[in-house]
């Protein structure tokens, strides 16, 4: 009797679970249902738009985008390259971009095999991330499938079938062999389904009329566009990575540039989300948000020379403008997709990466369990909140609030910042930024390029470029910066000591003088904005449901 049910009890719990893997395989929910959301969540759009107008007009040639071209192509290519991501498709692209070494480039694609399968490499999949040169060898389809100067018949028919491998309606949403349990990451979906796409679409572009290849009545297209109007809407959940925003950003190029009116225009409008989340938050190319993904890419220092800023200087350099930072860094690589590709930013997001008017301040959710953006900038500066990381399995990596100024700095030992509690980042809870103001559980870093002006115990004034006085308190355990513009720094100074005498009260508020009065908590819960009120106002502190941006812009 005993054995049976035991017996029982085991058949219950086995079918139950079963019905569970069942119920959350979203693999099989996609087969039943047609396209599904990726992520159940919905964030309020806020009063910020993003910007998509486009009048400006852009060169056809740029020297910059040679230049880019030419380092890539001499990089070289070797056998073992052929069987793993790497390079090797962005070099044959640059050297096909400048008409070079075609036969070359011609015998190694021929060589080329599937050396893998898309999606997520892990233990289970060691053979993924075949959907990196997957996506580079559709941008050479497209460019070049037509010219059979550059690649010849029987490399295209090589290309077509035999390395591009994905094709027809199979949209996998979940990272290979997990049993449709766990999702796929957002850059590898967009550049395995993307490619998968635009396979179907050049085949029946080119004369097959086999639904198979009908991206509309295969699904293929709303999934695609349903996927890209929640990266639109909700954001990115993969926000600012280094380094998978680039390979977002380049199968969202292949889109914009090959796919359907209607797709066009949807990956257009998520690019332009992407790079307009990225001038609110900059200055002068200066960068350095908090960021989803990886952990050892935290000790990066560079402010200038990210995955995004490498498409940008690409862009920037079809335009008029000449008197920018042109340092890639080694984000060369990405530059070149930026330089190659049709896609050209919104207006209003080329003069705002330089020109922040009278200032603003903003605040940009990405979702539960995530992190915020936050910026306050004057006419010159702007302060740039590092975020908070949601335990560790949020993959968030945490950054100083770092302070940029008009300047050429590009190094984050070269610039204002502060970050605390100790330097742990995962410890941290640095959105400790207002308007013109910002705190946080640690010291102020000073640069040893900026001579101080006043010094009285924990406090100093300092003045920046273009006329910014730049006011700080520091001790070990507590920090903060306040703004100003436009005034005398001294006298400022001394008005700033006037109104916050008693060290104690200064952890908690702040007294701006003329101004407003802020309080805030420096040891403030992860799920909570350090800031708590302005003038007795309590500020909403729920940075898991604020809008995708707001703000006084």
């Amino acid at each position: 009797m005993v054995q049976k049910k035991v017996k029982y009890i085991l058949l219950v719990t086995i079918g139950v679970l079963a019905l569970l893997m069942l119920f959350n395989n979203k693999q099989l929910q996609s087969q039943v249902f047609g396209a599904i959301n990726y992520r159940d969540v919905g964030i309020k759009q806020g009063n910020v738009t993003v910007p998509h107008e486009r009048t400006l007009e852009w060169k056809n040639e740029s020297i910059f985008a040679d230049s880019i071209y030419k380092i890539i192509a001499k990089m070289p290519i070797t056998d073992a390259m052929l069987l793993k991501k790497g390079n090797t498709t962005r070099i044959l692209l640059a050297r096909l971009m400048l008409g070079q070494h075609i036969s070359e480039v011609n015998e190694t694609i021929q060589k080329m095999t599937v050396w893998g399968n898309c999606g997520s490499s892990w233990p289970l999949n060691p053979k993924g991330d075949y959907d990196f040169p997957l996506t580079i060898l559709t941008t050479i389809l497209w460019k070049f499938g037509e010219r059979p100067d550059l690649v010849y018949p029987e490399t295209k028919n090589h290309l077509l079938n035999v390395l591009l491998s994905e094709e027809g309606n199979t949209f996998s949403y979940t990272v290979p062999k997990t049993l449709g349990q766990v999702k796929e990451t957002e850059n590898h979906i967009l550049m395995t389904e993307g490619s998968r796409y635009l396979k179907n679409r050049w085949i029946r572009l080119h004369g097959n009329t086999d639904s198979y290849y009908n991206n509309i009545q295969n699904g293929m297209e709303e999934k695609l566009l349903l996927f890209l109007d929640e990266m639109k809407t909700n954001g990115l959940y993969e926000f600012n990575s280094i380094p998978y925003l680039g390979y977002t950003i380049t199968a969202l190029l292949n889109l914009e540039a090959f796919a359907s009116e209607i797709v066009r225009k949807t990956a257009r409008e998520v690019l332009d989300y992407i790079n307009w989340g990225y001038a609110l938050n900059s200055l002068n190319l200066k960068h350095f948000p908090p960021m989803r993904r990886r952990y050892e890419k935290a000790g990066i220092q560079e402010l200038t020379t990210d995955y995004h800023a490498a498409f940008i200087k690409a862009w920037l350099s079809y335009s008029d403008m000449e008197n920018y930072d042109k340092n890639l860094g080694k984000a060369a690589i990405h530059a070149l997709m930026g330089a190659c590709m049709p896609y050209r930013p919104a207006d209003k997001f080329v003069s705002m990466l330089f020109d922040k008017k009278d200032g603003y301040f903003i605040r940009q959710g990405h979702g539960p369990e995530a992190s915020p953006e936050i910026s306050s900038t004057g006419k010159n500066f702007l302060l740039s909140a590092g975020g908070v990381n949601r335990g560790e399995r949020s993959l968030i990596v945490t950054r100083p609030i770092c302070l940029f100024l008009n300047d050429r700095e590009d190094q984050l030992s070269e610039i204002f910042h502060l970050a605390g509690p100790g330097d742990d980042f995962m410890d941290w809870n640095n959105t400790g930024v207002y308007k013109n103001f910002s705190c946080a559980a640690g010291p102020v870093f000073i640069p040893k390029n900026v001579d101080v002006i006043i010094k009285k115990g924990s406090w100093a004034v300092y003045s920046g470029p273009k006329n910014v006085t730049i006011v700080v308190y520091s001790t070990p355990r507590f920090g903060l910066m306040a703004l100003f513009e436009g005034v005398g720094s001294s006298a400022i100074f001394e008005k700033v000591l006037k109104e916050n005498p008693d060290p104690e009260v200064l952890k908690g508020q702040f007294q701006f003088p003329d101004g407003p009065l802020l309080t805030y908590d420096v040891f403030a819960l992860k799920d909570q904005w350090v800031m708590i009120s302005e003038d007795g106002n309590k500020l909403d502190r729920d940075f898991d449901s604020w809008s995708l941006i707001e703000g006084d812009l």
